[in-house]
C-alpha cells in the first residue's frame, strides 16, 4: 500500500511543473496610432489640393540628390491675407535665387532673401495683427461646442481641427506652433511681415509665439532636408557667410509644375473615427513596448497623418 501512495506522489511530482509551465493565452494585439491610421479606410482620408501645396526645390545636397520640401497652405479663414501673399511671391519666382540663412538649433529654419534689398512684387499686401487670430464664429457650432474636449496649457483647448492643430478660447480660434508648421518672419510690432521671410519649427514646440507670428502653413515633405542642416554660428542661428547658406532653386505653388510633377498628398480627417482612435492611441500608448499609458497628449503630440499618393 504504502510503495502504491509512493508511486502515485511520484507521479504528481512528475506532472505538476508540467502543469505549471503551460504558456497563457496572448494577449490581443493592440495596434500602435501608426497602425490605426494605415488602416484607416479610403473615405476617412482628404486629398489635399495641388493649388494649397508650395513645392520648394533646395539646390542639390553634397550627394547630387534633389532636395524638395513640400509644404501645405493653411486653409482659411486661416492667415489668409498672408496666404495670398506667399501665392504672389511663388507665381513672381521671387525666392528663386534666395537662400535658407538661419538654422537656430531646438527653434527654428528660416529662408528669403539674406541682404535683406531684393524688391518684392507690387500688390502685397499689409496685414494687420487681429489677423493672427479668427472669430470663434467662422466654425460651425458643433465644431466650436468641441472646444472643451482637449484641454490646453496655452488657450482654454486644442484640438486637432479640419486637419490642423488649432487653439480656441471661448470666441477666437488661432493655428499653433508645432513641429514643421510654417510662420512669416517679421521685425518689431506693428509689422507683421510680408510672407516673403519664412520658417519652419524644427524643436520642441514654440507655443509663446502663438498669435504674435502669422502660422501659415505646414511641411509635409522633406522636413529632413530642412531640419539637418548645419546650425548657424551667428546670434539666433544666422548663417554669418554667403558659403554657408543654402540655396533656393525655385519655389512653386504645386499647380504651376508639370501635371506629372504635382505632388499628391492627402491627410487623415480629424472628424472621422479613425482619427479619433488614432488621437485616443496617441494620448494612451497601449502598444507592446509601453509599460504605462500617459493617460493625455499635448496638441502637438497629435500630429496629423499625411501620406503620399502614388
Amino acid at each position: 500500500m504504502n510503495h502504491r501512495l509512493l508511486a502515485a506522489a511520484a507521479a504528481l511530482a512528475l506532472t505538476a511543473p508540467a502543469t505549471a509551465q503551460q504558456t497563457p493565452p496572448a494577449a490581443p494585439e493592440i495596434p500602435s496610432p501608426g497602425e490605426i491610421a494605415a488602416a484607416a479606410p479610403a473615405k476617412d482620408w482628404v486629398a489635399i489640393a495641388p493649388s494649397d501645396l508650395l513645392v520648394m526645390d533646395l539646390a542639390p545636397g553634397a550627394n547630387g540628390k534633389p532636395r524638395r520640401v513640400v509644404i501645405q497652405l493653411m486653409p482659411a479663414p486661416f492667415s489668409q491675407g498672408w496666404i495670398g501673399n506667399i501665392r504672389k511671391l511663388a507665381a513672381a519666382h521671387w525666392w528663386d535665387g534666395t537662400s535658407v540663412n538661419r538654422v537656430q538649433d531646438n527653434y527654428v529654419v528660416q529662408w528669403g532673401d539674406a541682404t535683406e534689398k531684393k524688391a518684392l512684387p507690387e500688390g502685397l499686401a499689409t496685414v494687420q495683427e487681429s489677423e493672427y487670430v479668427v472669430s470663434g464664429r467662422a466654425f460651425p457650432v458643433r465644431v466650436v461646442l468641441r472646444r472643451q474636449d482637449r484641454k490646453d496649457a496655452y488657450a482654454d483647448a486644442a484640438i486637432p481641427l479640419l486637419g490642423w492643430p488649432i487653439a480656441m478660447d471661448k470666441d477666437r480660434a488661432w493655428p499653433v506652433h508645432c513641429y514643421g508648421m510654417v510662420g512669416v518672419g517679421r521685425n518689431m510690432s506693428p509689422d507683421t511681415g510680408s510672407g516673403a521671410e519664412l520658417y519652419t519649427v524644427i524643436g520642441h514646440a514654440p507655443r509663446h509665439l502663438d498669435r504674435n507670428i502669422a502660422v501659415v502653413g505646414r511641411v509635409i515633405s522633406g522636413i529632413e532636408y530642412l531640419s539637418s542642416l548645419p546650425r548657424g554660428t551667428g546670434g539666433l542661428g544666422f548663417y554669418e557667410t554667403e558659403a554657408e547658406r543654402v540655396p533656393i532653386a525655385s519655389i512653386r505653388i504645386a499647380t504651376d509644375l508639370p501635371l506629372a510633377e504635382q505632388p499628391r498628398f492627402e491627410y487623415l480627417s480629424t472628424e472621422s473615427d479613425s482619427f479619433a482612435k488614432y488621437a485616443d492611441a496617441r494620448a494612451n500608448r497601449r502598444d507592446p513596448f509601453f509599460i504605462k499609458p500617459a493617460g493625455g497628449a499635448d496638441i502637438c503630440n497629435i500630429p496629423v497623418p499625411v501620406r503620399a499618393v502614388r
